[in-house]
C-alpha cells in the first residue's frame, strides 16, 4: 500500500516574486492590502467565483478551488475572449480568426487574456453548502496593459481623469426589477442553440400593481425583499430603501451614495446575487425593462450624480441662493449630458427591449433631452440643494452594463466641465433634442458618433458589430411575425427574461 501525492511543480498560478501583478505594477497599496487580508482569510474558503462583466453586463465566471485562487489572486488566471465577441444570443458577431477584426491582435484565434481579481471587491455570500467567495477581476493583455475590450478599465480611465481635475465622482443608484413566481423548472432549452434563445421562465405575477408604493403591494414580497436587504447589508452594500413600485411584482432597490467604481461594482454584484437569491426560493427576477408580464409597467435605472473636490469635499453642483438650483459647473457638467447623449445613448439603454419604456404611451418616460428642477419629466431631474445637490438621469435601462453606462455619463459630464464645443464636427445633430427611439436608431447614432473617444477605437467597432448581430436578428425575425407596435414580443422575452 502506498499513497500518492498528487502535487504538481510550481506553475504561473503559483504566488511568487514575479507574479504577473508585481511585473507590471498592477495595484496600488490599497488593494495590496486587500489582498493580504483576503489571503489570511482564504483557510475559512471552499470555493471562489472569480467573475467579470462582459461587453453586455452579463457576469461571467469561473469557480476555482480555494487552494487554487490563492496563486490566481497575483497572477490572474488565463481565460477565453468569447465572451467579448458573442451578441446577447451567443452569436459569435466578431471575427476571431484575424480576418476581420477590431483591431485587438490577441483575439486572433481566441488567445488567451489574464483575468486579475481585484481583492477590494472580495466577498463572502451567504448560505449553506460550500462556503464560496465572489471576485470581481480586471482583465489585462498577456503583456501587462489593460485589455482594450474590457469595460471596466473603461470606467478606470475616467476616473483617472477626474482624479487629475482634483475630482471625485459620487453616485447614487435607483434600480427597478421585476419578481414573480416561477411555474415550472423548464429550463427553457427547447430550440434553443447560438442565436435561438429557448423558451423563458414561464411566471405568474406576485400581486395585481397599480398601487404605487402601497403598503400592502409591499408585503407580498417582503418575504423575499427583507431578507435580501439584509443579505446586502451584511455584504457591505449599503442599502437604503426597498420598495413596491406601479407594475405587479416590480421593487425599486435604492442604494446610498458611493464611489462611481463601487456603484459599477455593486450593480453588477446587486443583479446576479438577487437573481440567485430568488431562484432558490422558486421565483425569478429580471432587470429586463419590460417583461412579458400582463400590465407590466417598464423598469428603469435612475443614476444620481454629484462630483465633490477631492481636497476639500465641497459639492461643485452646489448652488445656495441661486434660482436655478443648481451652480453654473453643474449646469456645464448638465451641457455635457445633453451634447453626449445620442453619441453614446447606446451604453445606457443597450437592448432591443429598452426601447420599449421611451415611447410615448408611457407619461413620464424620459424622451426628451431636457434638464428640469425636481421635474421627473425631465431626462435629467435636478434634485435637493446645497451640499446635496445631484442630478438624476432617468434614462438608463436597469439591464445596462453598469461600467459602461456610469463611464459614459461622467465622461459626458467632464467634457462639459472641460468646456468642450457642444455637437459634432458637422454641425448639430437632427432631432437632438430627443433620445432614440428603438436599437436601430440609437446603433447609427453610435456608430456616426463620437463614441470612440470615451470607448477607444476596438471597444466601440466591437460594441457596434454586437448589437448589429442583436438587432438584424430581432429585424429578421419582426419581418415574419409582424410584432404590435407598443407589446414587448416573444423574441424580447426569450433573448432577455431569464439571462438579464
Amino acid at each position: 500500500m502506498y499513497s500518492r501525492s498528487w502535487s504538481a511543480p510550481a506553475t504561473e498560478g503559483s504566488v511568487g516574486s514575479h507574479a504577473f501583478v508585481t511585473e507590471h505594477g498592477l495595484w496600488d497599496d490599497a488593494r495590496s492590502a486587500a489582498a493580504e487580508r483576503v489571503e489570511a482569510g482564504l483557510e475559512g474558503i471552499d470555493l471562489v467565483r472569480l467573475v467579470w462583466g462582459d461587453p453586455h453586463g452579463l457576469v461571467r465566471s469561473k469557480t476555482l478551488t480555494a487552494r487554487t485562487f490563492a496563486g490566481v489572486l497575483r497572477n490572474g488566471m488565463n481565460y477565453s475572449p468569447g465572451p467579448f465577441l458573442k451578441d446577447t444570443a451567443c452569436t459569435t458577431a466578431v471575427d476571431y480568426r484575424g480576418e476581420h477584426g477590431i483591431g485587438v491582435e490577441e483575439i486572433a484565434g481566441l488567445g488567451n487574456f489574464v483575468l486579475v481579481p481585484d481583492p477590494l471587491t472580495f466577498l463572502v455570500l451567504p448560505g449553506e453548502g460550500a462556503r464560496t467567495a465572489w471576485v470581481i477581476g480586471d482583465e489585462y493583455l498577456r503583456d501587462g496593459r489593460p485589455h482594450p475590450l474590457s469595460s471596466r478599465h473603461v470606467l478606470h480611465r475616467v476616473l483617472e481623469r477626474y482624479a487629475g481635475r482634483g475630482l471625485t465622482p459620487v453616485l447614487g443608484l435607483e434600480v427597478e426589477w421585476y419578481l414573480a413566481r416561477r411555474l415550472d423548472d423548464e429550463p427553457g432549452n427547447e430550440g434553443n442553440g447560438f442565436g435561438l434563445q429557448g423558451p423563458a421562465p414561464r411566471v405568474a405575477a406576485m400581486n395585481a400593481g397599480y398601487q404605487f408604493n402601497l403598503d400592502a403591494a409591499y408585503d407580498t414580497v417582503a418575504p423575499v425583499t427583507d431578507p435580501l436587504a439584509l443579505a446586502l447589508l451584511g455584504l457591505g452594500l449599503p442599502v437604503r430603501s426597498m420598495e413596491h413600485e406601479m407594475g405587479p411584482g416590480q421593487v425599486e432597490t435604492t442604494f446610498d451614495p458611493m464611489s462611481a467604481l463601487d456603484t459599477a461594482d455593486a450593480m453588477l454584484f446587486f443583479r446576479v446575487f438577487t437573481k440567485r437569491w430568488c431562484a432558490a426560493r422558486g421565483l425569478h427576477a429580471s432587470f429586463m425593462s419590460q417583461p412579458a408580464i400582463a400590465g407590466a409597467d417598464p423598469s428603469g435605472w435612475h443614476l444620481n450624480q454629484s462630483v465633490l473636490e477631492t481636497a476639500t469635499g465641497r459639492n461643485i453642483f452646489s448652488a445656495e441662493g441661486l434660482s436655478a438650483g443648481l451652480s453654473p459647473t453643474s449646469k456645464a457638467y448638465a451641457e455635457g449630458l445633453r451634447d453626449w447623449l445620442r453619441d453614446l445613448f447606446l451604453l445606457s439603454v443597450p437592448t432591443v427591449n429598452g426601447y420599449q419604456r421611451l415611447g410615448t404611451q408611457h407619461a413620464l418616460s424620459p424622451t426628451r433631452v431636457s434638464l428640469g428642477l425636481e421635474s421627473r419629466t425631465a431626462m435629467l431631474r435636478v434634485v435637493g440643494s446645497g451640499a446635496g445637490a445631484h442630478i438624476e438621469n432617468r434614462v438608463g435601462e436597469p439591464s445596462a452594463n453598469p461600467y459602461l453606462n456610469i463611464a459614459a455619463q461622467l465622461f459626458a459630464g467632464l467634457e462639459g466641465l472641460d468646456g468642450l464645443e457642444g455637437g459634432s464636427a458637422d454641425g448639430p445633430r437632427e432631432d437632438s433634442d430627443t433620445v432614440p427611439q428603438s436599437l436601430r436608431e440609437a446603433l447609427e447614432a453610435f456608430t456616426a458618433g463620437r463614441a470612440a473617444r470615451l470607448l477607444g477605437d476596438p471597444l466601440a467597432a466591437c460594441l457596434a458589430r454586437l448589437k448589429e448581430s442583436e438587432v438584424r436578428r430581432y429585424e429578421a425575425w419582426a419581418l415574419q411575425a409582424a410584432p404590435v407596435p407598443g407589446q414587448v414580443t416573444e423574441w424580447e422575452q426569450r433573448e432577455y427574461f431569464a439571462a438579464f
